[in-house]
């Protein structure tokens, strides 16, 4: 599976799960540069928002623009905000959370792979420019359960999502689920493989990950999950448009 596949993967399923040797060939990704920077996911201070009260999940957000030709630029820190019709758990409310490192945003690695998936996107729907949301995930297992979808099954109103797995340690469950928005059919997959990935077309599937649970000790998932926006980024005031 080339780009090319990919893009036809993405258009006749609204999906492509792609693993970590595909995405490193198909995007030109350095995956030895990438997992120098696992160790930023250890620095991410916890999530405050959690409005099931629990304590196990902790990020890092950014935004970014990119245009097809141009270049990977950083804005203006900036809250994460949804509509509750797309997260009836933690919609309507503006997050700030803590930004992502300089060292892991200005990183060549990084901004080749959040380039390159926009790119990718760009085969399958022309645009101007991207509007990029960039949050790193741990989801701990420390109090007993850990939950990396709260909000259940969902869509993110954006036009794509990539979701990918950095590290999954001692941890049982986190079983990914896609399912057509607009129908029956799905997959359930679980991802292991550190920096593969799920690549979505989000109007057309909703996708949750199961709750995890630890195996003897504590354990962790980490992942990267971007999201790619023609119109914008998500905001308020766009709400009533």
């Amino acid at each position: 599976m080339d780009f090319t596949k990919v893009v036809q993967q993405l258009e006749s399923h609204g999906y492509a799960l792609v693993p970590a040797a595909l995405a490193s060939a198909t995007l030109g990704l350095d995956l030895l540069a990438l997992d120098d920077l696992r160790g930023s996911w250890e620095r991410l201070p916890r999530d405050q928002y959690l409005r099931d009260g629990g304590h196990y999940r902790s990020r890092r957000h950014s935004c970014f623009t990119w245009s097809p030709g141009g270049q990977l630029r950083a804005v203006p820190h900036r809250a994460h905000w949804q509509p509750t019709s797309y997260n009836a758990l933690h919609g309507g409310m503006q997050r700030w959370f803590e930004p992502i490192e300089p060292g892991v945003s200005a990183a060549g690695a990084w901004r080749q792979l959040v380039s390159a998936l926009g790119e990718l996107f760009a085969k399958l729907q022309a645009v101007e420019r991207w509007y990029i949301e960039a949050h790193q995930f741990r989801i701990d297992t420390t109090g007993g359960i850990g939950r990396p979808t709260p909000e259940g099954a969902h869509r993110d109103g954006v036009d794509f999502v990539a979701v990918i797995l950095v590290a999954r340690h001692s941890v049982r469950g986190g079983e990914t689920r896609v399912f057509a928005a607009h129908g029956s059919t799905g997959v359930r997959f679980t991802m292991e493989e550190p920096w593969s990935m799920l690549l979505m077309y989000d109007a057309r599937v909703i996708h949750e990950t199961t709750p995890i649970q630890g195996q003897g000790a504590a354990g962790q998932r980490d992942t990267l999950v971007l999201t790619y926006r023609a119109r914008g980024f998500q905001e308020p005031e766009a709400a009533g448009r």
